[in-house]
């Protein structure tokens, strides 16, 4: 009790800079007071005018007071090198926190994509991202500290941050091959350690997201130790997500190891609040599909009112979707789940550079086919737009169109 009262009383210390607004606009609310209190009807009109100028007095000095009071308050909490920036920070507050609930389900690079455009329009984005990662940095980390796979949800809350780039790029940041943490990135390890102070891997992503000032929230789609286990078309097996691209074998089904994780009830809870549900973009069978073979997810999607897109990748994935179009695609996720599993297709239209094309082919890579009659054919609609766009010789979509195009279906509902 002591020592409440001694921190009440270290907001009167010398230099603070508070206690002078306190008593000024104290003194403001005692004008206000008098005023109001000697202010009679039957005063002669001289003494009226003197009590009403008391009384604007006293609500000017006491709104100074308390606009001086919050300034201080401010100067402490904030620095004054983002002080110009508190208004426009509290503005886009406000406003993106009455943007539409979106929910994106799937991992890897594309999803981030995704949401490094959607975060410019709403804050109310739950990113839905697969655990079944077991290669890389992710995998070793996995496999040593006996951890969920931290590489997917580390891409999602980087690109949801709102913290200042030298933060993001910090989480990115990859140790070269001198280091004895080659191959790992400081993102990842701040998870994994974060995961064995908080002892449970939710709430450390949650702590991360803290860190990051992250605009919505990224949700693993399961807790459970799940593998991911591919059934190729010529009858073989290939177990682990790292392993099913390089055995370049027509995938035929694929399943979890587990058979029946439990998905996590925030994954579930944003699925049954959202406008908009968005599968992908991302591999399709390694970052999409993962998250669909949780039999709850896929119910809740199924079951769900909102609208629901499938945005289709803009290059074919070797081992993984050698010569699909982007029906084939459709199919698959409808082989898996269900016909109700979505509405729209988004379709990318535009022309890739051919120097681009051509080292692309080289990995035996090749522009999806757009089929879009085929998918209208199916019960969908397609959506065709110039999505592309080629950063460091990498084909990306552009998710500020990407992002324009999911806000308008919004609308709609």
């Amino acid at each position: 009790m002591r020592a409440k009262i001694r921190d009440v009383f270290k907001w009167f210390y010398p230099g603070i800079g508070v206690k002078r607004w306190i008593g000024f606009s104290a003194f403001g609310e005692i004008l206000l007071v008098l005023g109001t209190g000697y202010l009679r009807s039957d005063q002669f009109w001289g003494m009226q005018i003197l009590d009403a100028i008391v009384i604007i007095s006293g609500i000017i000095i006491l709104i100074l007071g308390i606009k001086r009071m919050v300034r201080s308050f401010i100067t402490a909490f904030v620095p004054t090198s983002r002080g110009a920036e508190l208004v426009e920070l509290l503005y886009q507050k406000q406003q993106l926190g009455k943007g539409p609930k979106i929910v994106t389900i799937g991992g890897g690079t594309g999803l981030s994509v995704l949401l490094t455009g959607l975060k410019e329009y709403t804050s109310n984005i739950s990113a839905i991202v697969t655990v079944a990662d077991d290669g890389g940095s992710s995998g070793r980390l996995r496999e040593e500290f006996a951890i969920l796979p931290p590489g997917d949800i580390r891409n999602c809350l980087v690109a949801l941050a709102n913290a200042p780039a030298l933060m993001r790029d910090l989480f990115q940041f990859r140790f070269d091959t001198n280091s004895e943490l080659s191959g790992h990135s400081f993102g990842n390890l701040f998870i994994t350690v974060m995961t064995k102070l908080t002892g449970d891997f939710e709430k450390a992503i949650k702590e991360t997201s803290k860190v990051l000032a992250l605009r919505g929230q990224v949700i693993p789609s399961t807790l459970n130790n799940v593998v991911l286990v591919a059934e190729h078309k010529d009858g073989t097996t290939t177990v682990g997500e790292h392993n099913i691209p390089k055995v370049r074998r027509p995938i035929a089904k694929l399943s979890l190891k587990p058979q029946q994780p439990q998905a996590t009830p925030e994954a579930i809870k944003a699925i049954e609040e959202a406008r908009v549900i968005i599968l992908g973009p991302g591999s399709l069978y390694t970052s999409i599909l993962p998250n669909l073979l949780i039999k709850e997810i896929k119910e809740a999607i199924i079951s769900s009112g909102a609208i629901k897109v499938y945005v289709c990748n803009v290059m074919t994935q070797p081992g993984e979707t050698d010569d699909y179009k982007a029906s084939d695609h459709i199919k698959s996720l409808i082989e898996h789940t269900s016909s109700r599993i979505l509405d729209y297709c988004i379709i990318n239209s535009g022309e890739i550079p051919k120097e681009v094309l051509a080292r692309y082919t080289e990995d035996k890579s090749y522009s999806v086919a757009n089929d879009r009659k085929d998918i209208e054919n199916l019960g969908y609609r397609v959506i065709e737009e110039d999505l592309a766009m080629v950063e460091e010789n990498v084909v990306r979509h552009d998710s500020t169109k990407l992002a324009k195009i999911i806000l308008a279906l919004a609308e709609e509902i």
